[in-house]
C-alpha cells in the first residue's frame, strides 16, 4: 500500500475480475475505492476458490483496501443512491451495460465533468468473457501440440483489461484537469485481446504467411526455449533471449563441438541469430535432452546460474506459496485480517516505491461495511435518513 492517489474518490460498481482489479490497483496506491453491490453480495461474492464456509478468497482479495456499500439495485431508490455516490465523487469503474441506469449520458446529468470507465465483454454491448474472448482471438489454438484447442487458467484478458482500466481513469483524470471535462472510456476485453495480438505481431504474422502459427507444445516461438528433462526428474524450462547467453549455455554444457558440427552440416552460424537458433530446434533439442537429462537438476541450476542463463523448474502453485523469494520474504506480502477468518499471506501494491514507506496490505470489506459511513460522508445524510433507507431494505449494512 502506498499513498500516490490518496484524495482520489472513486465509486467501483462491478463484479468479476476485471472491473474490480481496475479498483483493486487504485486502491493499493491509496485512492479511496467504494465499491457497491447488490444488499447481500453480487454475482461474484461467493465465487470460488471459497472456504468451507462459503467465504470467497477470490473477492477477499480482489477487493482488498476498499470501502463496501451494500444497496439495494433492483429498486429505484436503490438505484438512485448509486447515481448520487457517482456524481458526488465524479468518477466510477463499472462492469454494468452501457444502457440503462448506469449510462454514461444519465450518470454525466448535472455533471459534465464526470469520468465514466466502462469493461465490457465486447465493443457492441455484447456479452463476453475472458474464457470466451480468448478462444476467439485464437490463442488456444497456438497452444499445446493439437489437434485440441488448449485453454489457460489464468484470465489474462480480465487483468489486462483491469491494468488498462485504472491508467485510463488517471488518463481521463488528468484531461479533466486541463479541460474541466469528463469523459466515458470504454474497454471492451475484446478490443484488449486482439489489440494485445496485433501489439505482439501475431495480426501480421499470420496475414503476411497466410496461414496460423504451428502448434510448438512447450517450445518458444522464434526462440531457443524447451522444457527439459534432468537425471532425477525435474522438469525446467530453459530460454535463451540474448547471445551471450547462448554462448553461456554451450559452455555450461559442454555443447560447443557438437553444436558446432550442425553448424558446419547446415552451412549456418547460431551465434547471433534467434530465428535460426529456433528454426533448426529439430538439430539441436536431441543434443540439449542427452546433455542435460545427463545432469541432476541442482548441477544445472548451479552452471545455468553461473552462466546467466534464464532456466525454471517447473513447481505448483502451493510450491510457491511457500517459497521465500516469491511469498513468505517478499515485501509486497504481509498479514492482515480477513472477513473469511483465514490467516494467510495478503498481497499490496505490487509495485515498489524506494522513497516511500510501504504500508501494510488492508483488508477488504464486508458486504455493506461501510454503508452508513459513505452515506454521512459523501451524500452527507442525515443519520435519521440512513437508519429510514435501513429499515425500509434500500440499504444494508454487515
Amino acid at each position: 500500500m502506498y499513498d500516490l492517489l490518496s484524495g482520489l474518490s472513486v465509486i467501483e460498481a462491478s463484479s468479476f475480475v476485471a472491473a474490480p482489479s481496475a479498483g483493486l490497483y487504485c486502491a493499493q496506491l491509496g485512492a479511496d475505492v467504494i465499491r457497491v453491490d447488490q444488499i447481500g453480495g453480487g454475482p461474484d461474492f461467493r465465487r470460488w476458490p471459497v472456504t468451507r464456509n462459503s467465504d470467497s478468497l477470490y473477492w477477499e482479495n480482489l477487493n482488498r483496501a476498499k470501502r463496501s456499500v451494500a444497496l439495494d439495485l433492483n429498486r429505484p431508490e436503490g438505484r438512485q443512491l448509486l447515481q448520487a455516490l457517482i456524481r458526488e465523487t465524479g468518477q466510477v469503474i463499472t462492469n454494468f451495460p452501457a444502457k440503462g441506469f448506469m449510462e454514461h449520458e444519465t450518470l454525466a446529468d448535472g455533471h459534465p465533468g464526470l469520468i465514466t470507465v466502462r469493461v465490457m465483454g465486447w465493443a457492441d454491448g455484447s456479452p463476453g468473457l475472458d474464457y470466451t474472448v480468448n478462444n476467439a482471438v485464437g490463442y488456444p489454438m497456438m497452444t499445446g501440440s493439437g489437434p485440441e484447442p488448449v485453454n489457460h487458467v489464468l484470465p489474462a484478458w480480465d487483468l489486462l483489461s483491469g491494468a488498462y482500466a485504472a491508467f485510463a481513469l488517471l488518463a481521463a483524470l488528468r484531461r479533466r484537469s486541463e479541460t474541466g471535462t469528463g469523459s466515458e472510456v470504454r474497454i471492451p476485453l475484446s478490443d484488449v485481446a486482439i489489440g494485445t495480438a496485433a501489439n505482439l505481431g501475431g495480426i501480421a504474422e499470420v496475414l503476411y504467411h497466410g496461414e496460423n502459427r504451428p502448434r510448438l507444445g512447450n517450445a518458444v516461438y522464434g526462440l531457443f526455449g524447451r522444457d527439459f528433462m534432468t537425471a532425477d526428474g525435474v522438469r525446467t524450462m530453459i530460454v535463451v533471449v540474448t547471445h551471450r547467453q547462448w554462448s553461456n549455455l554451450l559452455v555450461a554444457l559442454g555443447l560447443q563441438q557438437a553444436v558446432a558440427a550442425v553448424e558446419t552440416e547446415r552451412c549456418i552460424s547460431f551465434a547471433k541469430d534467434d530465428g535460426l537458433r529456433f528454426t533448426h530446434r529439430d538439430a539441436l533439442f536431441p543434443l540439449f535432452d542427452r546433455a542435460i537429462g545427463a545432469r541432476s537438476h541442482a548441477d544445472l541450476a548451479a552452471v545455468l546460474d553461473a552462466g546467466g542463463v534464464v532456466h525454471s523448474a517447473y513447481r505448483t502453485m502451493m510450491d510457491a506459496a511457500k517459497d521465500p523469494k516469491l511469498v513468505t520474504n517478499n515485501p509486497i506480502f504481509g498479514s492482515s485480517e480477513n472477513p473469511s477468518g483465514f490467516n494467510y499471506p495478503a498481497v499490496g501494491a505490487f509495485a515498489t516505491v524506494p522513497q516511500l514507506e510501504r504500508h501494510a496490505p488492508r483488508t477488504a470489506p464486508r458486504n455493506g461495511q461501510h454503508s452508513k459511513q459513505v452515506l454521512a460522508e459523501v451524500l452527507s445524510l442525515a443519520s435519521g435518513e440512513i437508519a429510514r433507507l435501513i429499515e425500509a431494505g434500500i440499504v444494508g449494512t454487515s
